[in-house]
């Protein structure tokens, strides 16, 4: 089974101003010469860890992170304002503009995923290929499945947690009713309700607990951006019409694309995948029997570490 390549550091870092108000983190490590990978963060607001650097092999790739508006080390923190889907599309095509690069391969998972497809469809002249883990379409069903109704049934004891914060007359619209919290001038409120939505998350995002994922997922700073700038993208549909990534996928059908996804994904369940799969007869589907959401399962892990050994062979 595949492991993670060793602990690397970036050989440069980058400020890249992209409106008045926003400046993005980026950094680039590997091979300077290596093929151009840009690794996609989730959440929306979920920020990037040192570790993702480590699904590319250090020689062959050059290795590009970068924190999406509003988290990580990109700034104002948790800032909403000029925060939606189609200027992050814009970001990304800045910063390939920026690093001088003609075409890359994109790698993410979950919203992740979704930016990814979003972009490849933007641009489809400058994907050299997809590698996608945890499918997120960002449908109606898929928004209700995991903030109203459907894990709530798998995790009784942690969405109880969860719906706790919100009083029983608002529980029947637990997004509104967390957006207004998130979005209130109460900073305690805020916070509380940053902790709890992100540590749903957390708690939900491996099929064996992981106190470690969960953890991550709790640390305030993490918290706050994730929970505001998600609850921010889902209460406005997450800024894409209805079913625009299947609708559009004819766009991308020629670009190779790898699909990683958890059989007991929890947080995307699996039909998002198929319904990509679908769309894209020539893509490859990884189903992963023992896992869940998360990239740190030891099965989803493999899997796109495989599938970074296969793009660097086909794209050398």
């Amino acid at each position: 089974m595949n492991s993670l390549y060793p602990d690397i550091h970036p050989f440069k870092q980058h400020q890249l101003p992209v409106d008045d108000i926003h400046t993005l983190y980026i950094e680039e490590s590997g091979n300077a010469q290596g093929i151009p990978v840009l690794f996609i963060h989730g959440g929306p607001g979920g920020g990037t860890s040192s570790y993702q650097r480590s699904f590319f092999d250090p020689e062959k790739y050059r290795i590009i992170l970068f924190d999406q508006r509003g988290c990580g080390q990109s700034t104002p923190h948790a800032e909403l304002t000029g925060n939606t889907t189609p200027e992050l599309i814009n970001d990304i095509e800045k910063i390939r503009q920026y690093l001088q690069i003609d075409q890359w391969l994109l790698f993410g998972g979950s919203w992740g995923s979704t930016l990814s497809l979003l972009y490849a469809q933007a641009y489809p002249d400058c994907a050299l290929g997809l590698i996608l883990r945890g499918i997120f379409l960002c449908r109606d069903q898929d928004l209700h499945w995991f903030y109203q109704q459907g894990a709530s049934a798998i995790f009784p004891d942690y969405w109880n947690e969860y719906r706790k914060v919100i009083p029983e007359h608002e529980q029947n619209n637990m997004l509104q009713a967390y957006y207004k919290r998130l979005t209130s001038d109460n900073e305690i409120a805020r916070m509380s309700a940053a902790k709890a939505w992100s540590v749903w998350e957390g708690r939900c995002s491996t099929l064996d607990p992981n106190a470690d994922v969960v953890d991550h997922f709790a640390d305030p700073h993490v918290a706050l951006a994730m929970a505001r700038i998600e609850a921010h993208y889902f209460i406005n549909k997450a800024f894409i019409e209805p079913d625009q990534i299947i609708r559009d996928a004819d766009k991308i059908r020629h670009i190779p694309t790898t699909i990683v996804h958890g059989r007991y994904d929890m947080v995307c369940p699996i039909d998002q995948a198929f319904a990509l799969y679908h769309a894209l007869p020539l893509a490859e589907l990884h189903i992963v029997r023992d896992a869940g959401h998360s990239a740190a399962e030891p099965g989803i892990t493999d899997n796109l570490i495989k599938a970074t050994k296969q793009f660097a062979l086909s794209l050398a």
